[in-house]
C-alpha cells in the first residue's frame, strides 16, 4: 500500500511540477536567446537608424491659400528653422525676405500631436494664442508638411520643411563665367572700322 501511495504521490508531484520545470527550462532558453540577441542587436540598430520626427527642420516653402483669391500665393524668400523637441516644446524662427526687406517670425511654446493634427500654443506680445492644423511627415525623405488653419475659416498656410541634417546647400554661381562662355562673348564683339 505504501508503494502505491508513494507512486501516486510522485505521479501527482510530476504532473504539477513538470510544467514548472519545463517552463523553467523554457525560461532559461529564452534568457540565453535574449542575451545573445541583445549582443547582436546594437550593431543592427546602428546600421538601420530610423529618422526621428523630433529634430530641427529648415523651412523650404510657404504657400498661402486665401478664400478671396482663386489662386494660391507662393511666398518667395522663405527661410529659417523649426525645432520640435520630444518633450513637446518648439522654437520657430521663420524669415521671409521680401523686396521691402526681411521679416522675422519668432515663437517658442508647446505643441501637441493627436493623429495627424498638430496644435501650437505660444505667448507673444498680444498674449496667449493657439494655431491648429495638420502635419505629414515622410521618414524616408525627412520632409515635414505643416498646414496651419487661418482666419477666416477656409484660409490656410502650408509650410514645407526638411530635416536640417538632410538639407543640401544650393549650388553657388561661379565667380567668373566659364571659359567657353567668355570665348563666345569675345567672338560676338564688333571690330572697330
Amino acid at each position: 500500500m505504501l508503494l502505491v501511495a508513494t507512486r501516486h504521490y510522485f505521479q501527482d508531484w510530476f504532473i504539477w511540477q513538470f510544467p514548472l520545470m519545463h517552463s523553467s527550462l523554457l525560461m532559461r532558453s529564452f534568457l540565453v536567446f535574449g542575451f545573445l540577441l541583445s549582443i547582436s542587436l546594437p550593431q543592427v540598430a546602428a546600421a538601420q537608424t530610423t529618422p526621428t520626427f523630433y529634430t530641427t527642420y529648415q523651412y523650404t516653402a510657404y504657400t498661402v491659400f486665401d478664400t478671396t483669391s482663386p489662386d494660391s500665393t507662393v511666398v518667395r524668400g522663405v527661410g529659417g528653422s523649426l525645432l520640435l523637441r520630444a518633450d513637446g516644446t518648439y522654437e520657430k524662427h521663420l524669415s521671409i525676405v521680401a523686396p521691402s526687406g526681411p521679416y522675422y517670425f519668432n515663437q517658442a511654446g508647446t505643441f501637441t500631436l493627436t493623429g495627424d493634427s498638430i496644435r501650437f500654443a505660444f505667448t507673444d506680445l498680444k498674449g496667449s494664442d493657439v494655431q491648429r492644423g495638420t502635419f505629414r511627415f515622410d521618414p524616408a525623405s525627412q520632409r515635414l508638411t505643416l498646414t496651419i488653419l487661418g482666419y477666416p475659416t477656409g484660409n490656410k498656410g502650408v509650410y514645407e520643411l526638411v530635416a536640417a541634417d538632410t538639407v543640401v546647400p544650393a549650388p553657388t554661381a561661379p565667380a567668373t563665367a566659364p571659359k567657353a562662355f567668355r570665348q563666345k562673348q569675345k567672338s560676338k564683339r564688333r571690330q572697330p572700322h
